[in-house]
């Protein structure tokens, strides 16, 4: 965790790049309201601290040819650290799984999954996830449309807290 506290100037820094990380340093530091120089040396602090962790393009899955969305509930036989992490480290070896989240509760992870077809998921579902060493259960749910697929977090919270504190 960074041990660094962040200013307003650093928040609106993190703000606009989670809005547009393709944008110059000048038009960052115009943005933000500093000259060029020390909004570079910013962001460096904030990449070198962990609090940006790289820089992506936000592409469209369903146009590029993955039609399918899925997100699959699985139950493990066992939760003992080992296995957690050995079932974690099998999710980033599958390409269609896009996000691995371990959970409290009934079930121990959710998966994001992307495919171009139901045939292609059909084939990992039942020769990768379910026949997995020490996958007690699947369930899958499609997705029909998404609502709302934001990046990151939402900065005017931090910055309504920053004001009451």
């Amino acid at each position: 965790m960074p041990t660094i506290k962040l200013d307003p100037i650093d928040r609106k820094i993190l703000a606009e790049l989670q809005d547009d990380g393709r944008m110059t340093n000048v038009e960052l530091a115009k943005r933000v309201g500093i000259s060029a120089p020390p909004c570079l040396r910013r962001v460096r602090t904030l990449e070198e601290n962990g609090f940006i962790k790289g820089y992506h393009a936000d592409v469209d899955a369903r146009v590029l040819g993955f039609e399918v969305q899925v997100f699959a509930m699985v139950g493990l036989y066992s939760q003992a650290e080992s296995d957690l992490s050995l079932f974690e480290e099998q999710c980033r070896s599958w390409p269609l799984v896009r996000e691995c989240h371990m959970l409290n509760g009934e079930i121990d992870f959710i998966l994001k999954c992307v495919s171009p077809d139901l045939t292609t998921f059909q084939t990992f579902l039942t020769h990768d996830l379910t026949a997995a060493e020490n996958v007690a259960s699947v369930k899958t749910s499609l997705v029909i449309r998404g609502a709302k697929d934001l990046p990151g977090v939402p900065f005017s919270v931090l910055e309504e807290r920053a004001e009451d504190d």
